[in-house]
């Protein structure tokens, strides 16, 4: 387990689940419980028992198929009604009976959230508080409390905001964490907060941090800088309205910024990958802008800055993208100099170094392409055949296309491919639920015959843009064509004066970049 020094307490699960379209299964839960798990994270937020049958079930089960090694699991719930009693609470029992080690209760810490929304007075706030810690402390569970909306209570009414938190504190609970519910705090407005809170009450702090302001992470961490201990967010950002503060982020913050230790050494290295597989439960693709873990977090565009980075990576990398688990990565477009392809090409295993001739070629054939349409900061795969093409003198191939055409009407598509590919030709027709389909059918019933490697190869994603969309139906059309083999994917890009061509020439590409991986 980790150190109890300091927190790292994730709640994806419960807060970040209330992000708009985001719907989580109890099967969902446990595989991102056993990322966050490998993530290095101390607490990890499963639901609310009790709430629903869907959180319930998950700590059922959590209790049989998790073995977590870093985090401990922590349930979710509220103190208990006004005017009850803690131990015959249906709610509270529903946590006590979850069997989780930690209980997270929310309690009201701003007056007018007290008298106006729970209807009750000031005094029965803090009993039920007492009340419900208590309880649970008494059935061996820790409990740290979220104060919900302190900030805005703080500045409505400071004394009693701090009377919640000594209540918090006396009852026995580990952690007071200080909740920015509305997420309309500014980091120096945190810092003066959590000082004065840490001041006149002694107790333990947390931060719980929302996103409204674009504050979230920087308000996190200037909530640590002034002393509290319990850190919670959200992996990957999520959370409603606007999301919570990115757990990875802050973390890695603490981490590389301010040479805390708060996760066990070496698990930041996994964060990227943890991030993306978390996305794919979700089903939120990652956000490729994502301080540290985004696919464009380290990625370098214009010539300059290759210039520089050939020199030294540094120059303009705020840490080595090897930390978090993530790469550097050089994007191929018309703003790149000579110096962006020969590092570009130096990743994809060709030494261009001192080859000023052939620099400048590809250079000036990148931005004459660039300006017909095409995009390689996109399409690593098709560039790799562009830069394959002019340092072996010949564009690699598997088969030759003699021409294609395809038919549709309301039934559906039917295309004809004719290809010469293991020295025959052969002649096919396609069908599919449009002409892309079509086309992509009947290419792969020729090919695989001959490469039956292209078996394994899988279209994930499809994107099409209109370019200088004023020429109307006469406009170019440029297509992105994600594929994968079950390991790996690339990306390759078509232009032409319909989506049909455009697609043939990425699916073209596709395909033969495929091969070239595959085939020795």
């Amino acid at each position: 387990m980790t150190s109890d020094d300091f927190h790292v307490y994730d709640t994806t699960m419960r807060d970040g689940a209330q992000q708009e379209g985001l719907n989580l299964s109890v099967q969902d839960k446990l595989h991102i419980a056993r990322h966050l798990d490998e993530l290095g994270v101390g607490f990890i937020e499963g639901g609310w028992p009790g709430s629903n049958p869907k959180d319930t079930e998950f700590f059922a089960l959590a209790a049989k198929e998790l073995d977590l090694k870093n985090a401990t699991l922590a349930a979710f719930g509220a103190t208990r009604r006004a005017g009850a009693v803690a131990a015959d609470d249906v709610l509270v029992g529903a946590l006590r009976d979850s069997g989780a080690p930690v209980v997270t209760l929310v309690a009201k810490s701003h007056d007018r959230h007290v008298t106006d929304a729970l209807r009750t007075t000031l005094e029965e706030n803090l009993a039920m508080i007492r009340d419900t810690v208590a309880h649970l402390r008494g059935e061996g569970q820790r409990v740290f409390v979220d104060c919900e909306h302190f900030f805005d209570g703080y500045r409505a009414n400071r004394d009693y905001a701090l009377e919640v938190v000594r209540t918090i504190g006396e009852s026995g609970a580990d952690v007071a964490v200080l909740c920015d519910t509305n997420g309309g705090m500014l980091p120096h407005w945190v810092g003066e907060v959590v000082t004065d809170v840490l001041d006149a009450t002694g107790v333990r702090l947390g931060i719980h941090a929302h996103n409204d302001t674009g504050c979230a992470v920087a308000n996190s961490i200037a909530a640590v800088q002034a002393g509290a201990t319990h850190l919670q967010g959200c992996v990957n950002g999520y959370g409603e309205r606007t999301g919570n503060a990115d757990l990875v982020a802050s973390v890695a913050n603490l981490e590389l910024k301010l040479g805390m230790d708060v996760v066990p050494a070496g698990s930041l290295a996994e964060a990227t990958r943890i991030a993306h597989a978390i996305s794919e439960v979700t089903n939120y693709p990652p956000a490729a802008r994502q301080p540290y873990t985004g696919v464009s977090a380290f990625a370098h565009k214009a010539g300059l800055h290759a210039s520089a980075i050939r020199v030294d990576p540094d120059l303009y990398q705020h840490i080595d993208p090897a930390l978090v688990g993530n790469d550097m990565r050089l994007l191929v477009s018309e703003m790149a100099g000579r110096a962006t392809i020969e590092l570009k090409g130096k990743e994809l295993g060709y030494d261009l170094a001192g080859d000023t001739e052939r620099l400048t070629r590809v250079t000036e054939r990148v931005k004459t392409l660039e300006q017909s349409g095409y995009t390689f900061e996109a399409a690593d795969a098709s560039f790799e055949l562009l830069l394959a093409e002019e340092m072996e003198g010949v564009r690699p191939s598997y088969f030759e296309v003699e021409s294609w055409r395809v038919l549709t009407d309301s039934a559906g598509a039917e295309a004809t491919v004719k290809l010469v590919a293991g020295g025959q030709r052969v002649v096919v027709v396609g069908e599919g639920n449009g002409p892309v389909n079509a086309l992509d059918h009947a290419m792969r019933q020729i090919i695989e015959q001959v490469y039956p490697q292209v078996g394994r190869f899988h279209l994930i994603d499809y994107r099409v843009r209109i370019l200088d969309s004023s020429h109307g139906t006469d406009a170019v059309t440029r297509v992105l064509i994600e594929t994968t083999d079950g390991q790996d994917s690339w990306v390759t890009v078509g232009v032409g004066a319909n989506m049909v061509e455009a697609s043939w020439q990425a699916l073209v590409d596709a395909v033969t970049y495929g091969l070239r991986k595959h085939v020795a």
